[in-house]
C-alpha cells in the first residue's frame, strides 16, 4: 500500500476501478492491483509473484500473467518490452521515457520534459501517431 495514503482510500478504490475498466474484481485481481497500482512502478510478472508471495498471498503464476496482460489490454498497466528475456509492467500509463539499466534490468522513469524530439520521420501510410517513447539504455559505471 501506498505510504502517503495512510487511511487505505486508495485500496478501497480498487475494485471500483477495475469495474470502471471493464475487470471482474476478484480476490486475486484486487492483490496485484494493491501492489501495482499503489504507485508508479515497475515490475516482471515474476517480481509481482515473489512480491505477492512475501504478503502472504497465495495466487498462481498462470493467474498472475493472465491478470498483469488484462490489466494491460484494459489500459491499467502498460506493458514495456526492453529486453529478449522478459516484459516488464509499468503502472503509469501515460507517454513517457525510460532509463533501461543494463545487467539489472531496473527501468527508471525520465523525468517529464527532459527529453526533446525536434522531428519525426515520415509516418508510413494510413497510419498517425500515438506517442513517441524512448528508452535510453544504461549500464552502472565501474
Amino acid at each position: 500500500m501506498d505510504h502517503r495514503d495512510p487511511t487505505g482510500a486508495r485500496r478501497r478504490r480498487i475494485p471500483a476501478l477495475l469495474a470502471e475498466h471493464g475487470v471482474q474484481p476478484t480476490r486475486q485481481r484486487i492483490r496485484v492491483a494493491e501492489l501495482l497500482l499503489a504507485c508508479q512502478q515497475h515490475m516482471t510478472a515474476e517480481q509481482v509473484i515473489q512480491a505477492l508471495g512475501l504478503n502472504g498471498s497465495r495466487v498462481s503464476k498462470a493467474t498472475v500473467y493472465n491478470t498483469l496482460n488484462l490489466f494491460a489490454r484494459k489500459g491499467l498497466l502498460k506493458t514495456l518490452a526492453v529486453d529478449r528475456e522478459c516484459c516488464q509492467f509499468d503502472s503509469n500509463t501515460g507517454p513517457h521515457h525510460h532509463f533501461h539499466v543494463e545487467g539489472t534490468g531496473e527501468l527508471i522513469d525520465v523525468p517529464s520534459g527532459s527529453v526533446e524530439i525536434s522531428r519525426l520521420p515520415p509516418l508510413p501510410p494510413g497510419t498517425e501517431k500515438v506517442s513517441v517513447e524512448v528508452l535510453i539504455r544504461v549500464r552502472r559505471a565501474g
